[in-house]
């Protein structure tokens, strides 16, 4: 009698977006994105179900042309304050920037606290925190990273829709 062999993990991507130096790695279920990530630099991965189709395809239409707009079901997750905080950054129109502080004084609260959130919004690109930068246009952080290919990240974001 033979030993069952165990399968290989099974990746924790249902679709994963190659893009110029980084990727996205997309969770979902049929109904709805519960998170995106971003992956260092590698091969894509082909969508499990119907709705990564769509938001690999959303991703790319968006990497291709800044101007592109999300029509994403995005799960409701966060605290009432990070909620509060995602709202005011995907109101943030492609082109424009906005800072920690500026958020913060909109919602009454700390640049601080604004950054926390926006290192915890699990929908990079979709809810645009990279258009977030700190007091006198420097980039601040990315994904809760001060430093690395994160950062990369956030510049070639701002550069992308800034042509």
């Amino acid at each position: 009698m033979h030993a069952a062999v165990p399968a290989a993990d099974p990746s924790p991507w249902q679709a994963v977006i190659a893009a110029q130096g980084f990727r996205l790695g997309v969770r979902c279920d049929e109904a709805a994105l519960q998170g995106i990530v971003f992956l260092p630099p590698g091969p894509a991965q082909a969508p499990a179900n119907a709705l990564a189709a769509e938001a690999a395809r959303q991703l790319a239409a968006y990497l291709a042309d800044a101007e592109y707009a999300f029509a994403l079901p995005l799960q409701p997750t966060g605290t009432p304050f990070q909620r509060r905080v995602w709202q005011q950054i995907a109101a943030i129109p492609v082109h424009q920037t906005r800072s920690y502080g500026d958020i913060a004084r909109e919602l009454r609260s700390a640049a601080r606290a604004v950054g926390q959130a926006c290192g915890r919004n699990p929908y990079p690109v979709v809810v645009p925190c990279h258009r977030v930068l700190a007091a006198a246009g420097g980039l601040g952080g990315f994904a809760r990273q001060r430093d690395g290919y994160l950062l990369d990240v956030k510049r070639w974001l701002l550069a992308h829709e800034a042509r």
